[in-house]
């Protein structure tokens, strides 16, 4: 009984306190503030850490989409000036942070065809912060450890012998169970949160499916969907092909910026 009453706190904990734009349950346990210094102080870090591009061509594209998006957020997600840093690796990868925080790698721009693209990687990345999911992985990966913790004190307090083998199978439960499709809804949400937002800064939202389509063909040994934090690339291409409808009106009424590509 006792041992019920525990994964029922944990679960019941972890369906959340507050909603999403899209009407998904979120648990958000840590202040904005808070995250606003340890997104800032992440970013200083890695910018004494990582080698920061030098090309006035690089840094005016990207600063010219990421301007395209930002001023499209909403104040509640970040109330002030966007800092964009574009690094010079092969990665291909961008970020954002809460506290006002894009970083973009330019093995990035060798993926993206156009400012369309590059648009959708950061409308998606954006999207992140827009919907707080820095607070809800930090906050559901404390609840889910709480969780753990009180279910082994109880295991221990009824001298089961089997305590190890349970607890391991219930990490294994908590990871593909709770964590990773916790993780696979937030890049879902990024997706569509990004489009839309893509779409009102004035960038065609069909390029986010042509995007995935470019990054499926790098994927040569993705692990199976179940196994991952993130969707499969036929998943992302499925739900934002599904979402056209409600985001190419939005970007029909929209102005496109003129983001001039350097050669790569």
């Amino acid at each position: 009984m006792k041992l019920t009453l525990a994964i029922c706190l944990a679960i019941i904990t972890l369906t959340g306190c507050t909603k999403s734009s899209t009407g998904r349950s979120q648990l958000m346990m840590m202040s904005e503030s808070e995250l606003n210094k340890m997104g800032s102080a992440s970013f200083e870090e890695m910018k004494t850490k990582e080698k920061i591009s030098q090309s006035p061509e690089i840094n005016r594209y990207v600063q010219c989409v990421a301007n395209a998006i930002t001023k499209n957020v909403p104040q509640s997600a970040h109330n002030g000036a966007w800092e964009v840093v574009v690094f010079d690796s092969e990665q291909v990868n961008a970020f954002a942070l809460p506290g006002g925080k894009i970083g973009v790698y330019t093995g990035i721009l060798k993926v993206t065809e156009n400012q369309d693209q590059l648009g959708a990687i950061i409308g998606h990345e954006v999207g992140h912060v827009i919907e707080h999911h820095s607070n809800e992985r930090l906050s559901s990966n404390q609840v889910s450890q709480m969780g753990l913790s009180i279910v082994s004190v109880v295991l221990e307090s009824q001298n089961i012998e089997s305590r190890n083998t349970v607890m391991a199978g219930l990490g294994l439960g908590v990871q593909y169970g709770v964590l990773m499709p916790y993780g696979r809804s937030h890049e879902s949400e990024a997706d569509i949160v990004g489009q839309d937002l893509m779409a009102k800064s004035g960038f065609d939202p069909k390029a986010s499916i042509k995007l995935w389509q470019n990054m499926a063909k790098l994927s040569k040994a993705a692990p199976p969907e179940f196994m991952s934090t993130h969707p499969s690339n036929a998943t992302r291409i499925k739900q934002l092909t599904a979402h056209l409808p409600k985001s190419t009106p939005i970007f029909k009424q929209a102005i496109a910026p003129k983001c001039l590509q350097p050669a790569i």
